[in-house]
């Protein structure tokens, strides 16, 4: 096991600017501590439980939830550096006994479970309030020594996420400790150095964030044209010139001439649920086989399976191979309609329907049906959870162009896709680049290695 100095030691470095563009201080001294290396002279380190009140919140009750009221921050609201209150919950009113729970406008949290843990932190402003704090969700607020500005920087640093790395338990559920966060050691300047500090950054990572901005935008365009490009070929064919029909069903529209529409059991030869082995049994998931999960599908082409399965459970008939070359479709739960190709003869579970043609391209089909599975899931008939079960899927109608045209469609999508991909790709480079270099910015401006006021 790492020790924290070698935890420290074997975070990406990254390359200093040229001499000539840092300005330093003039005087350093060793600050103690391996990793922050040498500080101002002036300068002091301190364990952050020296500097904040800091609390964790209240366990409320989730069937007393409501949906108007006092917002509660929850660790499912607290992102790396925002609020976000996509879910939100409230709570009746505020009672004296949660007064101790208010948030303030400066305040920072941290959320201390989940995989993302020491990368989940916001600071608190004034146009948020009022909020209360959750169980399991950090509160610091920063006491006359230290500005919450200053503070939100320290645990925006990439040393707070190597502390995090070396404390957090439980590797199935990430958590931090109250009293690891109150141990996490910073760099302790004069107030006035830490205002100083504190705008210089907010200035610097403002731009940083909004040029990280215009490139998720950029990829967002490239994954937009995608799509479009995509649901163009497979619905209406690579010919822009060819006649058009009426094809019947209202959601499809019209499509080529000679294109026909086929009902689902139709096309394909083989349509199988999958399943899941008896769990009382452990060797029947002790082997190599392929078993693919709702999870497996947010890949697009499977290749290999998180969960593997042994050749006894296909003795005991506990599960049966899909060929290659397969549709997989999730008919069950929030990922219903989830698509993806299965390259190599698989297994999947209950939660997964595979789809498999002798005649027709099976390439295609994927294309065509990762492309309507907003579709399918508007056209299922359920109340709360979606299913699509084997009943809606035989029934489904689906566009059949010649083998000859899926062939030559489905080529196309995968020169035009890479294509979109590599620019994709680059644009997600040039994304990291931006968020190593702000928080080696962050760092070496916190630390003191570099002076900026």
């Amino acid at each position: 096991m790492k020790t924290k100095q070698e935890h420290i030691k074997s975070a990406p470095l990254i390359a200093s600017p040229p001499k000539s563009k840092v300005q330093t201080y003039s005087r350093y001294k060793d600050s103690g501590v391996e990793w922050l290396g040498e500080i101002p002279e002036y300068w002091e380190v301190s364990r952050l439980k020296n500097h904040i009140n800091m609390i964790t919140g209240f366990p409320f009750k989730s069937e007393k939830y409501t949906d108007e009221g006092i917002k509660l921050a929850r660790g499912i609201n607290v992102k790396e550096g925002v609020l976000d209150w996509g879910e939100t919950r409230c709570w009746p009113k505020i009672e004296d006994h949660l007064m101790d729970y208010l948030l303030k406008d400066g305040d920072i949290l941290i959320a201390m479970d989940g995989s993302k843990v020491g990368k989940n932190f916001c600071q608190i402003k004034e146009s948020d309030l009022p909020i209360l704090l959750l169980q399991r969700v950090a509160r610091l607020r920063p006491k006359k020594t230290l500005i919450s500005n200053y503070l939100y920087n320290n645990i925006a640093n990439r040393n707070f996420l190597l502390w995090v790395e070396m404390t957090k338990t439980d590797p199935m559920v990430p958590h931090i400790a109250p009293s690891d966060i109150k141990n996490f050691q910073i760099v302790i300047p004069p107030l006035q150095e830490q205002t100083a500090i504190a705008n210089f950054l907010d200035d610097k990572t403002t731009k940083i964030d909004q040029a990280i901005s215009i490139k998720e935008q950029q990829i967002a365009l490239l994954k937009e044209r995608k799509q479009i490009m995509i649901h163009k070929a497979v619905t209406r064919g690579l010919d822009d010139s060819v006649l058009l029909k009426g094809s019947g069903v209202e959601w499809i529209g019209e499509i080529p001439e000679h294109w026909e529409v086929k009902r689902l059991k139709f096309i394909f030869d083989k349509i199988q649920t999958g399943t899941t082995p008896s769990t009382s049994n452990q060797k029947f998931y002790d082997g190599n086989i392929d078993w693919y999960n709702p999870k497996d599908l947010n890949n697009e082409v499977l290749i290999e399976s998180e969960r593997k399965l042994s050749k006894l459970a296909i003795e005991k008939k506990e599960i049966k191979f899909f060929p290659k070359d397969s549709v997989l479709v999730v008919g069950i739960g929030a990922t219903a309609g989830k698509t993806s190709y299965l390259v190599n003869e698989g297994t999947f579970n209950q939660q997964i329907t595979g789809f498999h043609s002798n005649t027709e391209h099976n390439k295609y089909y994927f294309y065509l049906l990762r492309n309507l599975s907003e579709v399918m899931l508007n056209t299922a008939s359920y109340t709360t959870l979606a299913i699509l079960n084997n009943e809606f899927f035989k029934v489904f109608n689906l566009i059949k162009p010649p083998l000859s045209e899926q062939k030559e469609i489905s080529k196309y999508i995968e020169t035009a896709s890479q294509k979109i991909d590599t620019a994709i790709t680059l644009k997600q480079e040039e994304i990291a680049k931006l968020q190593e270099y702000k928080r080696s910015l962050i760092n070496s401006v916190v630390t003191g290695k570099v002076k900026v006021c």
